[in-house]
């Protein structure tokens, strides 16, 4: 079975190191072969190059611009008739818009999956209605519940990210050496975020709360993550300044977007992002329970279904006070580091083993291949 997932590839986040995980993990499904397609290039399509399989152009479609959809339109149109697929899978609603009427009646089911938990009022939500997918995939059981609210008539499933194996074990001068060059001493607790810089993601509750434990002697942030977009830009710029208006800006290090992201996990002590919206999953918290990091994060959305008392700490979203606290007893307490951290390093396998997840997804997907399309049967019949 050979599917193409349909990706934007503009921005960097959860979809996109999902999408290169189902290209590493392929072998776990033997008979599901994946290719991919993006209507921009940056981040994805280049480590999808990087891993031998170069994505097809979509020629960079806006919809505020309708030669450019047509444009796009085509090339899917071209692409799904010069390649032999069985499934062809949008990922995120925008795709869906942009493609579905394409994957139709080309003879193939829609099938959409759904990475954030939304309520479908989004305009983009409501023309995707139209296109009425055959099947939304989705990557929780909270997104599940709010998808089939405003897709009812859609046939929706629960797939959890696979998430890989540690690529490689950190010796103890390579986590130093980390540690060292980001100002943080072997003494520090360093805890880290890993996201996108945006608000939701909570990066501003996180400082606050660290403002309110400066007299702990010795904790470091790491916030990781590069601004994408002007907007994320504007809140990098606030949330240096609330380092520095707090009096802690010597503690934060602000790193960037960056490519070594397990080490970084592997490096720290504990793992923080409070959330003040719901998300659909949370793949960053798989990532870094993998490394035996203890996460806290706010009591809401998917978090509910991968954090809970054994391996972390949920915490009422947008409340400083409580952040505050479980971080001190965090950072002070080694022994309930420990405990939690090793507690965490079985959630991934639990969860998001590759084998059991990539052979759903492939189980899940079959069940809307319908036999070969009205434009393939002189070649089956010819075989």
């Amino acid at each position: 079975m050979r599917v193409l997932h349909i990706s934007s590839g503009n921005l960097y986040g959860g979809v996109e190191a999902f999408l290169t995980t189902l290209l590493r993990e392929a072998a776990c499904a033997r008979g599901m072969e994946p290719d991919f397609a993006t209507c921009f290039e940056g981040r994805l399509s280049s480590e999808l190059a990087a891993m031998g399989r170069p994505p097809h152009s979509l020629q960079s479609p806006r919809l505020s611009r309708p030669l450019s959809v047509l444009r796009a339109r085509r090339a899917l149109s071209a692409l799904l008739k010069r390649e032999s697929y069985d499934v062809v899978v949008c990922h995120q609603p925008w795709a869906c818009v942009v493609f579905g009427s394409v994957i139709r009646a080309a003879g193939f089911p829609v099938v959409l999956w759904v990475h954030m938990a939304t309520d479908g009022r989004h305009w983009l939500e409501r023309l995707c209605r139209v296109a009425h997918p055959d099947l939304a995939l989705c990557n929780s059981r909270f997104t599940a519940d709010r998808t089939s609210a405003w897709l009812p008539h859609t046939s929706t499933e629960v797939v959890y990210c696979p998430v890989s194996a540690s690529p490689h074990s950190q010796s103890t001068d390579q986590r130093s050496s980390l540690r060292r060059s980001l100002r943080a001493s072997s003494d520090d607790v360093v805890v880290v975020q890993v996201s996108r810089l945006e608000p939701f993601k909570g990066q501003h509750v996180l400082l606050d709360a660290l403002s309110r434990l400066t007299d702990l002697p010795r904790w470091t942030c790491w916030i990781v993550g590069g601004a994408q977009r002007a907007s994320e830009l504007d809140y990098l710029h606030r949330l240096q300044a609330l380092a520095r208006d707090r009096g802690i800006v010597d503690r934060v290090r602000f790193t960037g977007e960056r490519d070594d992201v397990s080490s970084l996990l592997g490096a720290a002590d504990v793992y923080c992002q409070p959330n003040t919206k719901p998300e659909g999953f949370g793949l960053t918290f798989i990532e870094a329970m993998r490394a035996g990091l203890p996460v806290v994060t706010s009591g809401i959305g998917g978090a509910c279904e991968i954090v809970n008392g054994s391996c972390g700490v949920l915490t009422p979203p947008g409340d400083v006070e409580s952040l505050a606290t479980s971080l001190r007893r965090l950072i002070v307490d080694s022994g309930s580091r420990s405990r939690l951290g090793a507690e965490a390093r079985k959630r991934p396998t639990e969860l998001c083993a590759p084998v059991l997840q990539m052979r759903r997804i492939q189980a899940l997907l079959n069940t809307v291949v319908t036999g070969p399309r009205l434009d393939d049967a002189h070649t089956v019949r010819a075989e």
